[in-house]
């Protein structure tokens, strides 16, 4: 091939990298895979994603990974999380799941609009912006070993907590995602979701007392006997006293529940 038809034919090579990925339900790729595949410099790969304009977005500065945008995610400014998260991490060599009021969602419980996507992983990152489109994320120490699933009729890899650690996790997390109260209502609608076998698997793998405490007595209180028991079987028999809501001053003149050593301190709240 001379000289001239080799430039010819990189003239494009961006954009039918792209076509590729997208036709085969792709829509992330780090610059590494587009210089490879493509023979382009980085600086020449650079500029002929740059001319593809709304096109192709970065997903964050000065890692080199960019998202596919079709036209009717233009508004939004980015795909959606759950196309392309799978494919960041695995490129990061981070773990990874989708978690909290995002993982709740998946399973039906939306009882706010949540405009930030939620994902938990094992070292500190900044909240991606892009558009109308934030990710916000929240550090576990032994991330991986949560209990995840794919959803049903996922249409890219996904790795989702299951109800059961989506519940313990609304209840850890409580503070970050707007209190108590909230973490409540979102994990209310998972409770029938909740079996006793992957519940244990989560109180085993999170080893969290005082967690295990506050979820117990809200899904006692909720009427779920079955769980409540479950949870309360693994907790010692001797417990300290644990307020519903740590931040609180309030404890001193709150209801004491005896059964679980919780501080009713978070006012009422509905299940």
């Amino acid at each position: 091939m001379t000289e001239k038809s080799e430039k010819v034919r990189r003239i494009g090579a961006a954009s039918a990298f792209i076509d590729v990925r997208v036709a085969a339900g792709r829509v992330a790729f780090p610059l590494s895979d587009l210089v490879k595949e493509t023979g382009l410099s980085f600086t020449a790969a650079k500029n002929q994603l740059l001319r593809l304009g709304s096109q192709i977005v970065r997903v964050s500065r000065p890692q080199q990974f960019f998202l596919v945008v079709s036209p009717e995610h233009r508004s939004l400014g980015a795909p959606p999380v759950m196309s392309w998260l799978d494919d960041y991490f695995n490129w990061l060599g981070h773990p990874y799941y989708l978690a909290l009021q995002s993982a709740a969602s998946v399973y039906g419980s939306n009882p706010q609009a949540l405009q930030v996507a939620q994902v938990m992983t094992d070292v500190p990152r900044r909240e991606i912006e892009m558009g109308r489109l934030r990710v916000r994320f929240f550090v576990k120490r032994r991330v991986e070993q949560t209990p995840t699933q794919a959803p049903q009729n996922a249409f890219a890899p996904i790795r989702v907590s299951i109800p059961e650690a989506t519940a313990f996790d609304l209840v850890r997390y409580a503070p970050g995602i707007g209190g108590i109260g909230r973490a409540i209502e979102t994990l209310a609608p998972l409770l029938s979701l909740m079996r006793v076998p992957e519940l244990k698997q989560v109180l085993e793998t999170e080893n969290e007392t005082a967690t295990a405490q506050r979820l117990g007595y809200i899904v006692e209180k909720a009427g779920k006997k079955a769980l409540a028991k479950t949870i309360r079987d693994w907790l010692p028999s001797q417990l300290s006293l644990v307020p519903l809501v740590p931040s609180k001053d309030d404890q001193a003149t709150a209801q004491v529940s005896q059964r679980w050593r919780i501080v009713h301190n978070a006012g009422n709240f509905k299940l």
